[in-house]
């Protein structure tokens, strides 16, 4: 297996780094090579593999009526983004996303998919962390918020993040869902502590395995979902 290093960043939560890997002797034209996005030397996903990315806004979307505006915690390489505006019913998406470099990479074609899924009209990119901005976000904004901003609460890429799987955020993002609007959490692992977390804020929270196939090997990754109070909608 070859990696070409496609871009880097440094920043001051550390590297950020856009790979090609591709067997060794294929060339570049023949289409055939895999992006790969790692953060301080950790694999946070590729373009192989998106299945759970995708499943996470599949999810919450099938969980709600009216799913009009959402918030996606984590830009990636934007599958989970792309999931939700197929869904016709979905009015504005906004994405927010620490990593400038990563947007920059989305935007002007270095991620070949980027520069369309972007100019989506219904899209709106926000770089910021997503925990100000949930808490500058006014209550009842969303009807579906979508955290996929780390490996999960067991294999964090940044330790600042634990806080984004803590009760008082997970509090936060209940305020700033409509009634009966859905949360939705990307988890590497199983997380008991995720699942006390979410359910001292929302409601009818499920744990939900979904089982990938990542570099030839098997993996279970997990969605953690769950409603805000005082409504009860359901996708028919």
């Amino acid at each position: 297996m070859e990696y070409v290093e496609l871009a880097h960043a440094a920043t001051d939560r550390g590297e950020v780094l856009l790979r090609e890997r591709r067997r060794t002797g294929t060339a570049v034209a023949d289409g055939a090579g895999v992006l790969e996005l790692r953060v301080n030397g950790v694999f946070v996903m590729d373009t192989a593999e998106t299945g759970s990315e995708r499943a996470l806004a599949a999810a919450a979307l099938s969980r709600v009526a009216r799913p009009h505006t959402v918030l996606v915690g984590g830009l990636g390489l934007g599958f989970t983004a792309r999931e939700v505006l197929g869904d016709s019913r979905v009015e504005r998406l906004v994405v927010v996303e620490i990593e400038e470099a990563l947007v920059g990479w989305m935007r002007d074609g270095t991620v070949p998919h980027g520069p369309r899924l972007l100019a989506e009209p219904r899209l709106s990119v926000v770089v910021d962390d997503v925990r100000r901005a949930v808490r500058g976000s006014p209550p009842a904004s969303y009807d579906l918020v979508l955290l996929d901003v780390d490996n999960g609460p067991g294999f964090l890429v940044y330790d600042a993040n634990a806080a984004v799987y803590g009760g008082a955020f997970l509090s936060e993002v209940a305020r700033v869902l409509r009634p009966g609007g859905v949360a939705g959490v990307w988890s590497m692992a199983e997380s008991v502590a995720l699942a006390e977390a979410m359910s001292d804020a929302l409601v009818g929270v499920e744990a939900v395995p979904v089982d990938v196939r990542l570099q030839e090997r098997a993996e279970t990754y997990w969605l953690y979902l769950g409603r805000a109070a005082g409504g009860a909608e359901a996708a028919g």
